[in-house]
């Protein structure tokens, strides 16, 4: 342990070595947010951004500007303002707001966001009062003209009802009275008093008195100079109201006031940004002094950690052997131990084979040991026929020798035919070759099984191991019902000795799990969809406790007794089916039996080439 008395000041001082790289990131994470902090507020004015938006504001000052330009000559002029074609501002001013309201979001400063939607409600509530003042100057100008044009009728009536009309003072009276409101009428537009507006409508209230008796069509023209009269007296007050309301609309000010404000935020974030970038150029100056000592120190560190890879490296390297060999090492034992389970179960085999092999064996020694004793009768007809031969070629033969010769052959062949010794021979011989071929698929299917070379790969129908396996363990089945339902499936890609080994090794177990004299095997092959096969082992055994079916598949595990298991069988198996890329599975019942189902692929993975 150091001695912290030994240990520097300044590294007391420091945290816990556990800590110091969370410190560290830390800080770093610190100084990069700084840096950018002060990279976003040293970032000045955009001034495209800046143009834009004065620009905005400035054609909506001229709108607001041509509205009472247009207003005032209106008043002025006593004619409602036009509007030119293709000069709708009112459109235009909502576009430019529209604009604006986008820009407040992407620009600096608050005094757009903050001001802008009052300048929106004012522009639009100036844009209605427009609306309504145009349509009551309308209103004005059209009663004006239906007036001065009955101004102008007037005395064509007044001349028109004189000769019908008997009293004529009244008509001129009723002329003269009209001329007058029309003078009145035309005084209250110009100026539009209380006592302007008071004249009129005493006038206009005397002609209606007079015109009740007067003629029909001078009637019709009071009655419409009355309502023309009463539009203007109705009109001219909604006029003015709004002239007034237009004239004190604060559209104008807020625009001279949010231009104001927001030149002058611009100016202050200007202000502001050169201020933050001498901090941004300090401090990115003491950060290139922090990297570079930095630097130094990590150039110190790579060449200590250099030295420190080259030794870890020659550490690794030798490592890396021990672990080749141990690995070389453990796959040798791995197959002495694949081998060792193997020549176990052959062991457990060894009587059943032999009395297999006795078997036809016997039906060999039989057949031969007749055929043994046939063959001096065959000599003996084979050197009776030679000597017949002989004296039939002799030029001058004895006939009493020729006679008698040719009864004895005749002799013999009767024997063989009443004996039908050539029909019993074939027999015998067949009978000889049937055993020898049964030696052979024995002893063939124990070389299949015992061979070594367990990674050959090749096509393989498992059909084919099935019955190797059924043959292998006769011995062990045969106090035993076997049903076997071989169905009609394509061959696989496969390890064919791996395999076998597996159906032996369940099959084995299945006839030593039945304990009773009635016992029965099922095996079952079929195709699994479209490119898998299944093989089902079952039998009517004792079953397996549920306590120890997850241990099974497990290494060294068994239930047998001591010496009559290795533990290893059902271990083998299932790697064996996992590295050909399938799958095993087991359901069992105790008291009912035991089924193993077993799916492999058409195709293994790839990786079945590298088994060892």
């Amino acid at each position: 342990m150091e001695n912290e008395f030994n240990t520097p000041r300044w590294q007391r001082l420091l945290p816990p070595r556990r800590a110091r790289l969370p410190l560290m990131a830390l800080v770093a994470v610190g100084l990069v947010a700084l840096l950018g902090f002060l990279y976003l507020k040293s970032q000045g004015v955009d001034y495209q951004r800046q143009g834009e938006i004065l620009g905005y504001l400035r054609e909506l000052r001229e709108i607001d500007a041509r509205w009472d330009f247009e207003v005032l000559r209106a008043r002025t002029e006593g004619k409602p303002g036009k509007t030119q074609p293709g000069d709708d501002r009112g459109a235009r001013a909502s576009e430019i707001l529209k604009r604006l309201q986008q820009a407040a979001g992407e620009a600096q400063g608050e005094a757009l966001m903050r001001e802008l939607p009052a300048l929106q409600l004012a522009f639009g509530q100036k844009a209605e009062l427009l609306g309504r003042y145009r349509a009551a100057q309308q209103t004005m100008a059209e009663a004006l003209a239906r007036l001065v044009e009955f101004d102008g009728e007037m005395a064509g009536l007044v001349r028109g009802a004189w000769a019908a009309y008997p009293q004529r003072d009244r008509l001129v009276a009723v002329e003269s009275t009209s001329a007058l409101l029309f003078a009145h009428v035309m005084r209250y537009t110009a100026d539009p008093s209380e006592a302007q507006r008071k004249n009129v409508e005493t006038f206009a209230a005397d002609l209606r008195k007079s015109a009740d008796d007067m003629p029909p069509a001078l009637r019709d023209g009071l009655a419409r100079m009355d309502t023309s009269v009463q539009q203007i007296l109705e009109a001219k007050p909604v006029e003015d109201g709004l002239f007034l309301k237009i004239s004190i609309s604060s559209a104008g000010p807020r625009i001279n006031s949010l231009t104001d404000t927001f030149s002058r935020e611009a100016a202050d974030i200007e202000s502001d940004s050169a201020r933050y970038r001498i901090y941004l150029i300090a401090y990115a100056g003491a950060l290139l002094i922090l990297i570079g000592w930095l630097l130094s120190k990590l150039a110190v560190s790579y060449r200590l950690l250099n030295e420190a890879n080259r030794v870890l490296e020659s550490r690794v390297e030798e490592r890396t052997r021990e672990l080749s060999d141990a690995l070389h090492q453990l796959k040798e034992s791995e197959a002495q131990l694949i081998q060792t389970e193997k020549m176990s179960s052959l062991g457990q085999m060894v009587a059943g084979i032999a009395h297999e092999i006795n078997t036809p064996l016997a039906y060999v020694k039989n057949s031969l040991g007749s055929v043994v004793g046939k063959l001096p009768e065959v000599k003996e007809l084979v050197v009776e026929t030679n000597k017949l031969l002989r004296l039939m070629e002799d030029p001058s033969p004895s006939p009493e020798r020729l006679q008698a010769k040719y009864a004895a052959v005749r002799g013999l062949v009767n024997h063989f035919a009443e004996q039908q010794a050539l029909a019993e021979l074939g027999q015998l011989a067949k009978d000889g070759l049937y055993g020898i071929d049964q030696i052979s698929e024995i002893v063939l299917n124990l070389k299949n099984f015992s061979r070594l070379d367990r990674s050959k790969i090749s096509s393989f129908n498992i059909n084919e191991g099935v019955e190797s396996a059924l043959i292998l363990a006769k011995h062990e089945l045969k106090h035993l019902k076997v049903t076997k339902t071989l169905g009609d499936i394509p061959p696989i890609t496969c390890s064919p000795s791996q395999l076998n080994q597996v159906f032996l090794n369940l099959i084995n177990n299945a006839a030593q799990a039945i304990e009773s004299s009635s016992g029965e095997i099922t095996v079952n092959t079929r195709t699994e969809g479209a490119d898998h096969v299944a093989v089902e082992i079952s039998d009517n055994g004792k079953g397996i406790p549920p306590e120890i079916m997850s241990k099974i598949f497990d290494p060294f595990f068994t239930t047998k007794a001591v010496g009559k298991g290795t533990g290893l069988g059902l271990s083998i198996s299932y790697k064996i089916i996992e590295q050909h890329g399938g799958r095993i599975s087991v359901d069992s019942i105790v008291g009912q039996g035991t089924r193993f189902t077993i799916v492999l692929p058409l195709t293994p993975p790839a990786t079945l080439d590298d088994l060892s």
